[in-house]
């Protein structure tokens, strides 16, 4: 990355934040072909014994990939230094005592490391297959937050009712992240996230930038006294044959649900195909002000955990 842009990213945020060290995660290739039990288990391992923080899954429910619950308990029990990131969760597609309790056993089975991601999502089909309303789903999610809180914090799901179980590590349930793109939703999660977790497609310095700016100004604005926890990601693929083919093969099919078209002309500007290109992105994200960086496979192959891994550890 230019020295020039490093600096540009680096003064639109604060000194302390510009100049922190950055986190770097591996998210498992749930929403890439091929997933076998096996190839889950191995996955966790590797990241577990790599130079990673976390191990993360993401959901979508007409899809092919594995449900995030489940992923993220094959994940707890398989590590025990990474923090498990369930990046990112939808609750509307949920009943909020049964997701309240599922991430209260994940806390409990992960002895404390879990880190929840929640968003909206941008999926008609999803909703639809769960069966619940895609309209309201910022307002939703604001009031499903609070419900969560509120039972992770002893609360009963209804009157008369026992509290749920397990008790969380944290008090009022752990750490949560908001999956927030845009002003108004940036502004509406400052006022109950504990930080942000984005995703870029495409110039990851000049969009983690933004995000991260405009996260800072909107907890400033709703005056919060402790900095958000700033998260980005983007999808890699490195150590197997054409890497940048399957990279783009797996982004056009991930992102299908916009259409064929729009799907191959975003997938085209996913670069991180090569091991310059992944240290390139990691600088950048590094300037922008991430506090942790998500790495996300486009494939099962192992090959392109060890070639990650080198990167990370060079």
């Amino acid at each position: 990355m230019p020295m020039e842009k490093k600096k540009s990213l680096a003064r639109q945020l604060p000194d302390w934040l510009a100049d922190a060290s950055m986190d770097i995660g591996v998210a498992l290739p749930t929403m890439a072909l091929g997933a076998t039990g096996a190839l889950l288990r191995a996955w966790c391992d590797g990241i577990e014994d790599g130079p990673f923080s976390s191990i993360s899954t993401g959901e979508r429910v007409t899809f092919f990939n594995p449900e995030i619950g489940i992923a993220l308990a094959v994940a707890a029990a398989r590590t025990s230094r990474v923090e498990i990131f369930g990046n990112l969760w939808v609750p509307m597609l949920h009943e909020p005592a049964m997701l309240a309790k599922q991430i209260a056993t994940l806390d409990m089975v992960s002895d404390g490391r879990l880190t929840v991601g929640l968003g909206v999502g941008g999926r008609p089909h999803d909703y639809e297959a769960a069966g619940t309303n895609f309209a309201r789903r910022h307002e939703r999610l604001d009031e499903l937050v609070d419900e969560l809180r509120r039972l992770w914090s002893g609360g009963a799901a209804f009157e008369g009712a026992d509290p749920l179980g397990p008790s969380t590590s944290r008090p009022g349930g752990p750490r949560i992240l908001a999956g927030a793109m845009g002003p108004k939703a940036l502004q509406r999660a400052s006022t109950w996230a504990d930080g942000i977790t984005g995703f870029s497609l495409g110039d990851v310095g000049t969009e983690a930038g933004r995000l991260n700016s405009a996260a800072m100004r909107a907890w400033t604005n709703t005056g919060r006294t402790t900095p958000p926890r700033l998260v980005n990601g983007t999808f890699c693929v490195l150590g197997v044959d054409d890497p940048r083919e399957v990279l783009t093969s797996f982004a056009t099919t991930y992102l299908g649900f916009l259409g064929e078209e729009l799907a191959g002309i975003i997938a085209s500007g996913c670069r991180v195909s090569t091991e310059e290109s992944l240290r390139t992105v990691l600088d950048e994200a590094s300037a922008a002000g991430c506090d942790e960086f998500i790495i996300v496979p486009g494939t099962w192959d192992l090959g392109c955990l060890s070639a990650i891994a080198a990167v990370v550890r060079g």
